[in-house]
């Protein structure tokens, strides 16, 4: 389908400052805690994100906005976030 946007990385890796719709959420990859707060802040398939901020250090958290929220995330929990970039 001509338009239909496809995953093509993890929100872990998604560049600072580059707009993505989340595609899928592997819930299998998270504990009931960390799924539970995703979906409290409103994670889910068709919504927007952006990488805000990463730590300096390799395994830190990472900032994120969704909607008008920014939320820090884990990179284990990032990484099992599944997005589609949008076109610049």
């Amino acid at each position: 389908m001509v338009g239909r946007l496809t995953p093509s990385l993890s929100l872990e890796t998604l560049p600072r400052r580059q707009g993505a719709t989340v595609h899928l959420i592997d819930w299998s990859r998270l504990g009931a805690p960390e799924a539970r707060r995703l979906r409290e802040l409103g994670f889910d398939e068709g919504v927007e994100v952006e990488v805000l901020h990463r730590a300096r250090l390799g395994g830190g958290p990472i900032a994120c906005r969704i909607g008008r929220m920014q939320v820090a995330l884990r990179r284990a929990v990032a990484a099992a976030i599944l997005v589609a970039p949008r076109a610049a």
